[in-house]
């Protein structure tokens, strides 16, 4: 083995500065949101920037937790994720596996379809206009299915799919496999990363859902979080028009970082989990792009 020479030593110091240097930028925001949230209102008076507040205080999540009303649009959110998510997946992937064969009559017409929409969508009010003719106002699958399927999700799987040999389905069907058995004992286990790494794009999609749910939903107990904790920052915005509140509840700032951090913390504790799917993923789509 070759020992590593000067250039290739200075080479590794650079590159782990400047890797912890762009680390560190993704990283202290998160810290400023977490420190803001628990720091004081005579603190975040006097200082605009907070890493380590010098005062700990739980009030602003105590005013955000005060009611199960939060609860319950946390309970939304992770209904609309988890089964968004489910369904975006099996419908993705079904098309995906389809229309990634070169025999299937159309598919370069379908498949045109599919990426025209990448570039041209029909627009908020057309499809106002086809969710309520449907039926689903008020109703959580409209946060799901107008959107079970994105076309660049779709081709980044169709892509994976392509990339499988051929030879191993002839043999799965030479065995006495039917195509829809070829696809979930020989295709589903060999695309475990790349549907681990869509996967996380829908939940990541389904958990920050907000628009649609403004435009479709009606009922403010079927709220997802999102929507809900943005009511809270309305709210809490006011806070400061008496001086004498300002003992009784939190400023509007420390609400707005706490109401930031309670709505990416689950995202966060999800990511690692799948981390090496999603780089893995991310190698094989890079590779075979």
């Amino acid at each position: 083995m070759h020992r590593p020479t000067t250039g290739m030593r200075v080479f590794r110091v650079v590159n782990v500065i400047v890797l912890s240097g762009f680390a560190l930028i993704c990283v202290l925001p998160f810290i400023n949101v977490l420190g803001s949230s628990l720091a004081t209102p005579g603190e975040l008076a006097t200082r605009p920037f907070v890493l380590i507040p010098q005062t700990f205080t739980l009030d602003a999540y105590r005013y955000i937790l005060s009611t199960s009303t939060i609860f319950r649009a946390m309970g939304v959110s992770v209904f609309v994720t988890l089964v968004g998510t489910f369904v975006s997946l099996l419908l993705t992937s079904l098309m995906a596996y389809a229309l990634s064969k070169r025999y299937l009559r159309g598919r370069r017409v379908i498949n045109f379809l599919v990426v025209f929409t990448i570039l041209f969508s029909g627009g908020m009010i057309p499809t106002f206009i086809v969710v309520n003719s449907l039926g689903l106002i008020d109703s959580l699958w409209s946060l799901i299915l107008p959107v079970a399927i994105n076309a660049f999700n779709f081709v980044i799987m169709r892509s994976f799919f392509q990339g499988i040999p051929d030879s191993l389905e002839e043999a799965a069907r030479i065995d006495g496999c039917s195509d829809l058995g070829v696809f979930l004992r020989i295709v589903l286990p060999l695309s475990l990363a790349s549907i681990a790494t869509i996967g996380l794009f829908y939940a990541v999609y389904y958990w920050n859902t907000y628009q649609a749910a403004i435009l479709y939903i009606n009922d403010s107990t079927k709220w997802p979080i999102q929507v809900l904790l943005r009511q809270i920052v309305i709210v809490a915005s006011g806070m400061n028009a008496d001086e004498n509140a300002v003992d009784v509840v939190p400023p509007a700032q420390s609400v707005k970082m706490a109401v930031i951090f309670v709505a990416t913390l689950p995202m966060l504790i999800v990511y690692p989990f799948v981390q090496r799917f999603f780089v893995k993923g991310a190698l094989i789509g890079s590779v075979k792009g």
